[in-house]
């Protein structure tokens, strides 16, 4: 049986992001961890590779807005489906649409209701492709992102001083990684951290070219809604969050690092006092697994999917409260019984995500649709 898995995230702007991280640990982990000699995984760029010799066609990304999965045309072929999170759908202001977005929308959930198989990351996330695709839920198998090995703890002084100097890191510091739409909830962490005096350190490629995205959303505004909006004087949702957004940055004491290579990033997670994921909604939260890792204590918003991964071993805010945020992030950093028990529930929490684990339930998944 030869399976076709796309490798299509793992270039472009999804490259450096959770898609094309988890994409790339996935591909990876099949490549060392499958044993099965009947199973052959090949990862190709499904836009440019010919797929009428594979069995199985994999397809790794998922935008309600975009045509980017198949026509449904690969006769006797099945075809899987990974669905990581739908945000758009939930935050419809913030994701542009317009009337070509709608009549995507409505094409792929036809094409995804005849897929033969959906895999979500989360429970959080399947329970959303249940609820606006219309899909079945036996259809839908959950299979949690595993973590790269080198986050880790690292003990070598030398080597994280060095990291510091290049990054201009402080002493001690509040750590965000990741994008900054508005789901991201990175307002409320700027001012949580202005609460507590602790300097935040936000690593991501968007958030040192917040100017640009605002350019870019500009340039893109020509559907009707962005006609009636310019005549009666109201800027588009995601352009305030935006503009908000890089005013607080400006005004308060945060660094942006802009993109960091993954040895680096780990690095900056052990420097980190404390690591914060705020969002209103993820479909999983990597980087509260990747901060366990390294023995960081971390403190999330409480929404289902960060409240699913951390299992317990997080502090947990709520997530419209700069306060409460305050709050849990001092509490996170008092040397006491409490943050070590935060410590080491995290580090036992993120053994339980390994590609290892990934790789085998996504092999046994491609097995059952060959004996279908």
């Amino acid at each position: 049986m030869r399976v076709a898995i796309d490798s299509g995230p793992l270039t472009g702007g999804h490259s450096v992001r959770g898609v094309g991280v988890s994409v790339r640990g996935l591909i990876d982990a099949l490549h060392k961890f499958n044993t099965d000699k009947n199973v052959v995984v090949e990862a190709v760029d499904f836009f440019q590779a010919d797929l009428n010799d594979f069995d199985i066609l994999h397809y790794t990304s998922f935008n309600p807005y975009f045509l980017n999965i198949p026509r449904i045309g690969f006769a006797g072929k099945k075809v899987i489906l990974t669905i990581h999170d739908l945000i758009p759908l939930l935050y419809r202001n913030h994701y542009r649409q317009g009337i070509r977005g709608a009549v995507k929308f409505l094409i792929n959930k036809l094409l995804v209701g005849q897929v033969d198989k959906v895999i979500s990351v989360s429970e959080t996330s399947k329970k959303d492709i249940v609820r606006f695709l219309g899909i079945n839920e036996k259809k839908v198998e959950v299979i949690y992102w595993g973590v790269d090995l080198r986050f880790r703890k690292i003990n070598d002084k030398e080597k994280l001083a060095k990291v510091a100097k290049v990054y201009r890191l402080p002493n001690k510091f509040i750590l965000y990684v990741g994008d900054v739409n508005y789901n991201k909830n990175l307002s409320t962490l700027v001012e949580a951290s202005r609460i507590v005096k602790l300097p935040l350190v936000i690593v991501g490629k968007q958030a040192a070219a917040i100017d640009e995205l605002i350019k870019n959303n500009l340039s893109r505004q020509s559907g009707f809604r962005d006609k009636a909006r310019e005549i009666l004087g109201i800027t588009h949702p995601e352009i305030a969050h935006l503009t908000e957004l890089l005013y607080r940055i400006n005004s308060n004491r945060v660094l942006t690092t802009g993109f960091v290579p993954a040895n680096d990033l780990v690095a900056i997670m052990n420097l980190a006092s404390v690591y914060c994921q705020p969002s209103y909604y993820e479909g999983f939260g990597l980087p509260v697994l990747e901060a366990f890792a390294c023995e960081t204590p971390v403190v999330i918003s409480k929404t289902q999917a960060l409240v699913e991964i951390a299992g317990g071993s997080a502090a947990v805010a709520k997530p419209n409260s700069a306060g409460d945020f305050a709050n849990k992030i001092s509490f996170s950093l008092k040397d006491s019984s409490d943050r070590l028990r935060m410590i080491r529930a995290g580090s036992k929490r993120v053994k339980q995500f390994t590609w290892r684990e990934t790789a085998e339930k996504t092999v046994k998944l491609y097995k059952s649709l060959s004996e279908i």
